[in-house]
């Protein structure tokens, strides 16, 4: 059974679950944010990546990487004047993923993104997940809001 989502996150980003891979922020600061999920043995996911060596797949831990990039947008605009509802964080570029180490069901996941720098509506971002202290994953990315319909 899934935890409950946090209210912070689900409060910030669009994200739900099952494709909600932030469990709970552990830190903002400045332009870098840091959070942390536990990679669920039950995930149906692993019923065939891979049944008898479950691996969790890479572009799920960039999507990691990329929902706490969304989060931290959205709390670095918190102040400005944007119309609620008006626009979701939509990832337009992927630049650099650099695959590191296995990432295995029950592994605990250290989740980073940092502001690399602004360009008007583009928000240009680098992020990591650590598990055990080690890199798993290394990527590079934008962001854009997408205006709602």
């Amino acid at each position: 059974m899934p935890p409950s989502a946090d209210p912070f996150i689900l409060d910030r980003i669009p994200h739900r679950p099952p494709f909600l891979w932030l469990d709970r922020v552990l830190e903002i600061s400045g332009g870098t944010i840091r959070a942390e999920t536990t990679v669920r043995r039950d995930l149906p996911l692993f019923q065939g990546h891979y049944p008898d060596y479950p691996l969790m797949p890479g572009v799920l831990l960039c999507e990691a990487v990329f929902q706490a990039g969304a989060l931290l947008i959205g709390e670095l605009m918190r102040g400005e004047e944007v119309v609620p509802g008006s626009g979701v964080p939509v990832l337009t570029r992927i630049m650099g993923a650099k695959f590191k180490r296995e990432v295995r069901p029950g592994d605990t996941l250290d989740i980073s993104a940092t502001l690399v720098e602004r360009l008007g509506p583009a928000w240009l971002l680098k992020g990591s997940v650590r598990v055990g202290g080690k890199t798993a994953v290394q990527v590079e990315f934008a962001c854009a809001r997408k205006e709602g319909a």
